[in-house]
């Protein structure tokens, strides 16, 4: 993929035409990591002519430093940590429950946002696709995973737009499969890569959810 990538619309529709090349079966499941990979699995989700929904993830960043992750939660109760990063930056399981509860609270207030009252979907014997706007640690992907894997997901495949060489290297070995269209190096975030990058909003998520959803309904009813 040429960069920077335009908007997360042009890159999730160059990840539906990877994703889409050689695929057979029954339709997999697109779980997007809100709030910005809903605008990159949208078009993932409508080629594919596969259902769409969320898997929500809230990093947890260091305190006084929250751009970095020190681990991760996702729906169904998952929490993760960055092992590697808490030896050279401990920090005390008391400030890191403080933080947990916090994201946790943001985690559920996005659920009932975007879903309101929609089931989450039922993922045991699905084959899933999880989509983001980019990976940087990998940690909101790797609790995302194991998220799916708790909930009995078949096979768990990861679709991005661009990542860092050792984090792609890293979640290969955790899915079952993963697509990431570049990986330039040096990185720095996600952002630098794009040249529209702008703040997916709550209201964006929910129209794209909706479109989505609607035309699921339509299916099932032909």
């Amino acid at each position: 993929m040429d960069l920077p990538i335009p908007n997360r619309t042009e890159a999730g529709r160059e990840l539906a035409t990877a994703l889409a090349t050689g695929s057979d079966g029954p339709p997999p499941l697109v779980l997007a990591l809100p709030r910005g990979g809903v605008p990159v699995a949208a078009p993932i989700a409508e080629r594919l002519d596969a259902p769409l929904d969320l898997m929500v993830v809230r990093k947890l960043g260091f305190p006084g430093h929250e751009e970095f992750a020190m681990g991760a939660i996702a729906s169904g109760g998952v929490r993760i940590m960055n092992d590697a990063m808490l030896q050279r930056q401990p920090v005390s399981q008391q400030a890191v429950d403080r933080v947990a509860q916090s994201e946790l609270a943001e985690l559920e207030r996005r659920e009932r946002t975007y879903r309101g009252d929609r089931p989450a979907p039922d993922l045991a014997g699905r084959s899933v696709i999880l989509v983001d706007d980019g990976l940087a640690t990998g940690a909101t992907m790797r609790a995302a995973i194991r998220a799916c894997r708790e909930q009995g997901a078949a096979s768990v495949f990861v679709a991005v737009p661009v990542g860092p060489v050792d984090t792609v290297a890293r979640l290969k070995e955790e899915a079952d499969d993963l697509v990431c269209l570049a990986t330039p190096e040096p990185f720095a975030a996600i952002g630098e890569w794009y040249r529209t990058f702008d703040q997916t909003s709550d209201e964006e998520v929910r129209e794209l959810l909706e479109k989505a959803w609607q035309r699921e309904a339509e299916h099932r009813s032909r």
